[in-house]
């Protein structure tokens, strides 16, 4: 990248980046490279280069927005230089500025630089930080997990207060019976044994009493015991499904927008194993920690009764404690966080490779994944040791501390007693009861790790729950009594991030109308669809559906109207019939084979072994695409929508299965208001008009005789396709068309 002859004697290169733009934004080509001794910055092949010794002030800052990345060198007076470039060279731009940072801070220290074979992340190449956290991988976290996540959890537990009520009094009256018996050995010790030793009788009633009293309070204990676990555990359970419910239905608000950009793997592990997570954390360590604590508290009440100057002793270990569980707290929630994280990527590969083992067998690249899934099983390994690493330090350390408190406890009271200040009774009780309490302590201390998981977990579902989708029902609903089918559209724009897809688009389709969309590909096609279908919402103008704006009907009932038939039809595991009636699930088995029939599906599924229950794999594996093709065309007709959607139905067939692709979509069309796109511009013919688009606009509007005639962006379209000639690269031929066309 950069000649060698650049170098002086014994200088080495650390790290460069191409830049690919200018301060303009225009496409040019620089280099930017880090020494051990300077930074330098020249262009490809030019021979004129700047260059910045490292010094005291010197700061190379990065900033990425909007697509592009920026590096600007400051010193302690003035900028001295900025560089710009695409976000796609964004990890090699953090690999230059770490290098940058470690090589200023040697030359200032005096320090050599210390290397790793770990500072990369092994996902994407970017510098780690001091944490081992990924540059790159991490922006997609906005704010570490906190335990106060989980209060939010309340609004799931309302529902079932009561419950809960009657479960943590039931948690204090068996705690409280699980006090008695340490109480009861005072008397057993003092009125019982030692009068014995010292020649006195024993009294079998106040024996007797005692270890009824013992065998009562344990009874009562377990009695309670098991009843406060039943209900609180009922409780627990019926909060995790109502989250994973209302996880679930929130999700399927949410527009497209969202998935695209999420993994299937991620979402999967968030509702799946992240609620599990946070179930388990409510029935069994919330439950744990409430017996915990409530034991420590009547503990120490019931000590300092007995003994204050014993209870303070038994007391010491309780700051340290405290301090250790603060110290690594906030160290266990985000490592916590990022193996979450990591879990998810490694579901991602499962998502992706299990459906698509056929494409990977195909091209042999089974090798390949298991390499995937190795490199992220093994990040997932090293950000669990790195956990474990500290937990396994703090664990042993509160037993250690505990230990030693119990140790104290037995020195002091071994000198109580030789002083007459307390009795044997009361020492063994207070041994008793002190042995119960270092165990909660040390219990209390293992929640640390469990809270933090469960606030992890329940960071990443509330990302899900706070989201708020781009296509939001409106607040009062219009109702169209009876939808006619038509459809305009007012200077539609749209926008995908900062990319402008859609400007200017005007256009009405009267009921009952066919339109053919055709256009090279990238001209906005597809996206039209989806935003007639409401997948996603305008940027600017408006739809209308027989007068109404498409933003004031709610989205179900308003595409409850629609019917939509996609190139690669999706079919859900389950019967024919099942994936027939899948927008009508109250159809009967008459309707779906009037609308197999009408799709001419009806004698190809009554081949099938089962016929219409015969069942059919994860998306639709077992059949051909032209018979899956058809399903989804029934499936389209039993709803018997006003207003279709057809994007490039037949593309992926023989001409055989298109015809009879063709004969099942002429009965679909007839008496509805339809669009569609094809590639193919003969299957066009039977469009009432057909509308050219070209980069995001409309550029004509005709049926195909009158646009042949006018010799223009359709025409061009036409005669590539005649002659087998790539509609993309008829697409540099063609000249654009800015003007609107009229009449449309």
């Amino acid at each position: 990248m950069i000649a060698t002859s650049r170098l002086a004697a014994g200088e080495t290169l650390e790290a460069g980046l191409e830049i690919d733009l200018d301060p303009e934004l225009r496409f040019a080509e620089g280099l930017l490279a880090v020494t051990d001794r300077r930074l330098m910055a020249g262009s490809q092949g030019g021979s004129e280069w700047q260059e910045w010794p490292y010094r005291s002030g010197l700061q190379l800052a990065h900033h990425d927005h909007a697509g592009v990345g920026s590096l600007e060198l400051h010193d302690a007076t003035a900028r001295l230089g900025v560089w710009r470039y695409t976000i796609g060279r964004d990890p090699a731009a953090l690999r230059l500025v770490d290098a940058f940072e470690r090589q200023l801070q040697s030359h200032l220290s005096g320090w050599p630089v210390e290397r790793s074979e770990e500072d990369a992340c092994p996902k994407c190449g970017a510098p780690l930080d001091e944490e081992g956290e990924c540059l790159i991988c991490a922006r997609e976290i906005y704010a570490p997990p906190s335990p106060r996540t989980l209060l939010r959890l309340g609004r799931f537990a309302k529902p079932y207060r009561w419950q809960l009520f009657w479960g943590f009094a039931l948690t204090l009256i068996s705690t409280a019976a699980a006090m008695v018996p340490p109480y009861l050995s005072m008397p057993l010790m003092d009125d019982v044994l030692i009068p014995y030793q010292n020649g006195k009788p024993i009294d079998v009633d106040l024996v007797m009493l005692l270890l009824s009293g013992l065998l009562g309070a344990a009874l009562l204990a377990w009695g309670l015991g098991w009843a406060r676990t039943y209900i609180l555990s009922l409780v627990a359970e019926h909060i995790g499904a109502d989250l994973r419910t209302t996880t679930f239905e929130h999700l399927m608000q949410l527009s497209l927008e969202y998935y695209g950009g999420k993994r299937t793997g991620d979402l999967m592990a968030r509702i799946g194993s992240e609620s599990d997570r946070i179930c388990q954390f409510l029935s069994v360590q919330v439950l744990d920690f409430a017996t915990d604590m409530l034991m420590i508290v009547m503990t120490a009440v019931i000590l300092f009764s007995i003994s204050p100057w014993l209870a303070l002793v038994t007391l010491l270990p309780l700051p340290f404690i405290a301090w250790m569980i603060q110290l690594v707290r906030d160290r266990l929630r985000n490592g916590f966080e990022k193996a979450d994280r990591i879990w998810s990527e490694i579901s991602n590969v499962l998502a992706d490779t299990i459906p698509g083992v056929r494409v990977v067998k195909a091209f042999a690249q089974e090798r390949r994944e298991t390499q995937r899934f190795r490199a992220a099983n093994a990040i997932n390994l090293t950000v669990n040791d790195r956990v474990n690493r500290i937990w396994s330090l703090f664990s042993p350390t509160v037993t250690l501390l505990t230990e030693i408190g119990l140790l104290v406890v037995w020195a002091f009271g071994i000198w109580q007693v030789s002083e007459d200040q307390i009795t044997v009774g009361v020492l063994t009780a207070f041994l008793a009861y002190i042995t119960r309490f270092y165990t909660r302590l040390d219990s209390m201390s293992r929640i640390v790790s469990t809270t933090q998981r469960a606030a992890a977990g329940a960071k990443r579902l509330f990302d899900i729950l706070d989201h708020v989708s781009s296509v939001p029902e409106p607040a009062n609903p219009l109702r169209l009594p009876e939808v006619k089918g038509r459809i305009e559209l007012r200077d539609v724009a749209f926008r995908y991030g900062n990319r402008s897809v859609l400007r200017g688009v005007d256009l009405i389709i009267e009921p009952g109308e066919m339109i053919g969309l055709v256009g090279h590909s990238g001209s906005g096609k597809t996206t039209l669809v989806n935003l007639i279908c409401r997948f996603y919402d305008v940027t600017e103008g408006a739809i209308r559906l027989d007068g109404a704006d498409i933003r004031q009907l709610a989205v179900a009932d308003y595409r409850r109207n629609i019917g939509l038939v996609l190139q690669e039809p999706f079919l859900f595991f389950g019967t024919i019939a099942d994936n027939i009636a899948y927008g009508k699930p109250d159809a009967t088995r008459r309707e779906v084979v009037a609308a197999a029939r009408a799709a001419h599906a009806h004698e190809f599924i009554l081949r099938l072994p089962q016929g219409y229950d015969s069942l059919v794999g994860e998306r639709g594996q077992g059949l051909s695409g032209g018979e899956r093709q058809r399903i989804s065309i029934a499936r389209a007709l039993l709803i018997d929508p006003r207003i279709l959607m057809l994007d490039e139905a037949t593309s992926s067939v023989d001409t055989e299965t298109e015809k009879e692709i063709q004969k099942a979509l002429d009965n679909l069309v007839r008496g509805r208001t339809t669009i569609a796109i094809a590639h193919r511009l003969s299957t066009l013919r039977k469009a009432d008009r057909l509308v050219v688009m070209d980069r995001g606009r409309i550029v004509e509007v005709g049926n195909h005789d009158e646009l042949m005639a006018s010799e223009g962006a359709y025409y061009r379209l036409y005669q590539a396709q005649a002659r087998n000639v790539d509609v993309e690269e008829m697409d540099v031929e063609m000249p654009r068309v800015e003007h609107k066309a009229k009449g449309q």
